[in-house]
């Protein structure tokens, strides 16, 4: 397997909608603060009415948000776990699992905190999806 290598992973990170705005200084420290994980097909990555414990990203593979009628598939440059982040007590809604192998960076709330306060690009990019995601629920 090839070596990922920090140039390639700022330019990935470039290129996800969510880190797009952030400054070159902004995604090395992100990648500083980021852990990458990898979980087989079938891992549950958040389980419902559990609290939160990290935004997730994912770099390659696909989730399933298991939704009652409509379940929703993400990929690679979407990310999950971010409400219960955002609002602090809350916790998740709904339970995601991996559809298929999935690899994905992960970043605690302290450091989502941190990266929001610093690159305020980010907060308006998650704003977006937010309000995409909520747009189609009501669908």
């Amino acid at each position: 397997m090839t070596e990922i290598t920090e140039s390639d992973r700022i330019d990935w990170l470039r290129a996800v909608p969510l880190f797009a705005g952030v400054s070159d200084e902004g995604l090395h420290r992100l990648l500083a603060v980021v852990s990458e994980h990898e979980v087989p097909a079938g891992y549950v990555l958040i389980e419902a009415d559990r609290p939160g414990s990290g935004l997730f990203v994912i770099e390659s593979g696909t989730v399933v948000v298991e939704r009652p009628g409509r379940p929703i598939e993400l990929g690679a440059g979407e990310f999950l776990g971010e409400l219960a982040l955002l609002y602090n007590g809350a916790v998740h809604a709904l339970r995601v699992r991996a559809a298929t192998p999935v690899r994905f960076l992960a970043l605690a709330r302290d450091e989502l905190t941190s990266l929001l306060e610093s690159e305020p690009r980010v907060a308006l990019a998650m704003l977006q999806v937010l309000a995409r995601r909520l747009w189609h629920t009501t669908r």
